[in-house]
């Protein structure tokens, strides 16, 4: 079974001020002079880290990671303002031309999976490969099995635990509650509501339990940034029209696509996935028997590297292999 690559320090940061509020952090690692790669963190507002990088061989890629508004080392930390998927978009575009690059690689897990698709649509020219994890198309649907019903089924207990901040909630404004309490004066409160909605997550994420993937998760920093941010953006839906990946699957139909997906993933079903392919006649679908959602359970590590391994080859034009 592969391993993630050793971890490698990045060869350049930089900071790009996109607007009057927000500024990115971004770093370089890898080759300089390899196939560019963007990764795509999730949440929205889970950040990166160091171990983002260690999914590519860093002698052929030319290793690009950014922290999206308000997550990470981009600043301000947990702000909404002038927050949406456009916005998003636009900071992708912005990142491409700040490092002089034509076409480059995606590879986005969960939330970084929606906005890999997005971006790609919405500049298909500048995108030769998409590598996808654990997807979520953002659908009304999607949103609702995590946050109405769908998971609580399975997890009736950490259910019970996750709505306890606000227990007063009728079962469709979950989301909503959430929000109120995290942007409300209570500093006490919007902490304990931020590692709820945190912990929800990182126990719904593994098919086993996994004390790492929790602790990271439960952190003060990235639990305030994800649930600020994550419960901004299910309010309004993503900021994306009903069904949108799919009624524009067409403008990214010849560009190659491998998917990674966990079978038991019980943040993003597999239903997600299996939709896109099924509309999407130039991907390739990877289903992972003993996994769920989370990019740290071994066996989508190993199909992770070897999605990664298989297309920096195709993208040399060292393979013949054809994405179908």
């Amino acid at each position: 079974m592969r391993q993630q690559y050793p971890p490698i320090k990045p060869f350049q940061r930089h900071t790009l001020k996109v607007d009057d509020v927000h500024t990115l952090y971004i770093d370089e690692s890898g080759n300089p002079n390899g196939h560019p790669v963007l990764f795509l963190h999730g949440g929205p507002g889970a950040g990166c880290g160091p171990s983002d990088r260690c999914f590519f061989d860093p002698a052929v890629y030319r290793i690009i990671i950014f922290d999206q508004r308000g997550a990470g080392r981009s600043t301000p930390h947990a702000n909404i303002s002038s927050n949406t998927t456009h916005d998003l978009i636009n900071d992708i575009e912005a990142i491409r031309i700040l490092l002089n690059i034509e076409t480059w690689a995606l590879f986005g897990g969960s939330w970084g999976a929606t906005l890999a698709l997005l971006y790609a649509q919405a500049y298909p020219a500048h995108v030769n490969y998409l590598m996808l994890r654990g997807v979520f198309l953002c659908r009304d649907k999607d949103i609702n099995w995590l946050y109405k019903e769908g998971a609580n089924a399975i997890f009736p207990d950490y259910w019970q635990d996750f709505i306890h901040p606000v227990a007063k909630a009728q079962p469709g404004s979950i989301v909503k509650q959430y929000h109120t309490l995290l942007m409300g004066e209570n500093e006490l409160a919007k902490m304990g509501a931020a590692k709820a909605w945190s912990l929800w997550e990182a126990r719904c994420a593994t098919l086993r339990p996994n004390a790492n993937v929790v602790d990271r998760l439960m952190g003060p920093h990235l639990a305030q940034a994800m649930a600020i941010i994550e419960t901004h953006y299910f309010l309004h839906n993503g900021f994306i029209e009903p069904n949108q990946i799919l009624d524009n699957i067409d403008k990214i139909k010849d560009i190659p696509c491998s998917i990674v997906h966990g079978r038991y993933d019980m943040v993003c079903p597999l239903e997600n996935a299996h939709t896109l392919v099924n509309a999407f006649n130039n991907a390739q679908l990877h289903i992972i028997r003993d996994a769920g959602h989370s990019s740290a359970e071994p066996g989508i590590i190993d199909a992770l590297i070897r999605v990664t391994d298989d297309a920096a080859k195709i993208l040399s034009g060292d393979s013949t292999d054809k994405v179908t």
